[in-house]
């Protein structure tokens, strides 16, 4: 009896191998494969796969768009979702074909003698043989089944560390994209800062709007979205990064939602406030700054560009009142919107943010705290009215004191100004030490005029001196990194029948300002008096 038990076992085993090596193993697993490979794509074509998550969904992390307009880069999920699902499904076909063509019908046809035609055999010899076919059968088809999805399973594991190796590849390029892009802005020292009222906070990274479907994008950067491009929920390909071209693109300011200049993100920011009382002509100087290096640029290889067009709509309207005749209106509505300008020298480039704040701002150190555009602050400007000062309007009389009070003196004389400014200005941006301030005496065109005074020469620091003004010199010596002084008529440098030499003489504390931060302007000035007199010395 146990040799009958040892041939049947022999036959069924022969059987099972001969199934197994045979036919069942190589069409189970190229049933697998293909189930592998058809998984890959869509489930139905032309219909909506629920594997793919909504754009712009609700979800966070890696599971969802976390809001953004935009498909997650198909390496950071769908690749994975996709191998998982065809690998699954390879598997359970070749679990179904063992079950259903093998065990379903191959065998239990066999346990019934039934002929592959479906017919029923009517050799009682035959039948005999189909049944002891039968066991060997199903269990040839078994060890298959196991074998090829071994072999699949295998594969699968080869595929997942390939795909891995992508995902690392993929994700590694936008680490170095992005790595690169924040290291260039830090070594260029590009920050920007929102030039609007009320805002003036960082801007990490701007909101970027879709050209054809007008969709905001919040994290327009290498990373989940994308390396190189994001696709929008309306199929627009948006580049990723500067190199790919997101500069051509409309960004806003993510906390205020207003449009910010082209040169943002690529160019650093120079920030220079218009310091001055209310009347101080800070306006008109601005406007003969703007002049004066659009006068530079005409004669050397200085390049000026507005930054929007609201600011040369700004410098068009100015500049008609100007030519009329008539007064810069006084600065009015809170905080000051930046104007701003892109000066470019070389292969070198500047965001110019110049502030005209209104002169009640400075009255007390409440308001001045209220400006915190100061906190950016690179070089102050600082907008001398000196008819304003009660010690240099003791020393005139008569008709100097006439055109004195003619030139609309300020009611906030410049060192008062400055004592309001310096305290809350060090508080601010807690670097007044490494600032350079540019003072710049106003009016010019009227002192010349005053025989009561002495006449402003080369040195204006000499000159404040020798009018009252010593204090407010030394201080400013003191309290930061460099300075120096210019005397300006703005009068002269705006408006019809404008100097050239007084527009150029307007731009220079601009200039210096913007030579301290890195961009050869410095040649185009002359060179500083007070170091020039020392040298002699």
């Amino acid at each position: 009896m146990n040799v009958v038990a040892q041939y049947l076992l022999g036959f069924v085993a022969l059987v099972a191998g001969a199934v197994c090596l045979g036919n069942a193993l190589w069409q189970l697993l190229a049933h697998g494969v293909r189930a592998v490979c058809s998984a890959l794509g869509p489930r139905q074509e032309g219909l909506p796969d629920t594997r793919i998550p909504a754009v712009g969904g609700s979800g966070t992390g890696a599971s969802g768009g976390g809001g953004e307009p935009a498909e997650l880069a198909y390496w950071w999920r769908q690749m994975w979702v996709d191998a998982a699902t065809a690998g699954g499904f390879g598997i359970r076909v070749i679990w179904l074909r063992f079950t259903g063509q093998w065990t379903k019908r191959t065998t239990a046809r066999l346990f019934r003698g039934i002929r592959s035609n479906g017919l029923p055999e009517r050799n009682s010899f035959v039948q005999l043989g189909m049944w002891l076919v039968a066991p060997g059968t199903f269990v040839g088809a078994l060890v298959a089944a196991t074998l090829a999805t071994a072999f699949l399973t295998l594969a699968l594991a080869v595929l997942a560390l390939l795909l891995g190796l992508v995902w690392l590849g993929a994700a590694g390029t936008a680490l170095v994209l992005r790595g690169v892009e924040r290291g260039r802005a830090t070594v260029l020292r590009i920050r920007v800062k929102c030039p609007y009222p009320g805002c003036y906070r960082p801007v990490p990274l701007a909101v970027h709007r879709c050209p054809r479907c007008r969709e905001q994008h919040t994290r327009l950067r290498p990373g989940r979205y994308g390396a190189l491009r994001h696709m929008c929920a309306c199929g627009q390909r948006l580049g990723a990064s500067r190199l790919a071209g997101r500069g051509r693109l409309t960004a806003l300011c993510p906390h205020c939602d207003q449009v910010l200049p082209d040169a943002v993100g690529t160019t650093r920011v120079v920030h220079a406030p218009l310091v001055g009382g209310t009347s101080s002509g800070k306006t008109m100087l601005m406007a003969a700054m703007v002049e004066g290096l659009h006068a530079w640029s005409r004669r050397s290889d200085l390049r000026v560009e507005y930054a929007s067009t609201d600011d040369r709509q700004t410098a068009n309207t100015l500049n008609q009142t100007l030519t009329q005749g008539t007064w810069a209106h006084a600065t009015t509505g809170g905080q000051p919107r930046a104007f701003m300008l892109t000066v470019t020298l070389g292969r070198r480039r500047r965001l110019l943010y110049l502030y005209d704040p209104m002169g009640e701002s400075l009255e007390d150190a409440e308001r001045v705290r209220a400006q915190h555009y100061l906190a950016h602050t690179d070089g102050v400007v600082l907008v001398a009215d000196v008819l304003a000062e009660p010690t240099v309007r003791g020393k005139l009389s008569g008709a100097d004191a006439d055109r004195a009070t003619a030139a609309r003196p300020s009611p906030q004389g410049p060192w008062e100004t400055y004592q309001r400014l310096a305290g809350e200005l060090s508080a601010l941006t807690g670097r007044r030490g490494r600032m350079s301030v540019a003072t710049v005496v106003t009016k010019r065109d009227v002192l010349d005029q005053l025989g009561s005074l002495p006449v402003a020469g080369a040195r204006i620091d000499t000159w404040l001196t020798e009018i009252g003004l010593g204090g407010l010199v030394r201080a400013l010596g003191h309290d930061f990194r460099a300075d120096r002084y210019w005397a300006v008529s703005a009068h002269a440098a705006t408006g019809a029948g404008s100097l050239d030499s007084e527009q150029r003489r307007a731009a220079e504390p601009v200039l210096w300002l913007l030579a301290a931060s890195g961009l050869r302007t410095g040649r185009l000035l002359g060179p500083d008096p007070k170091e020039k007199k020392l040298e002699t010395a």
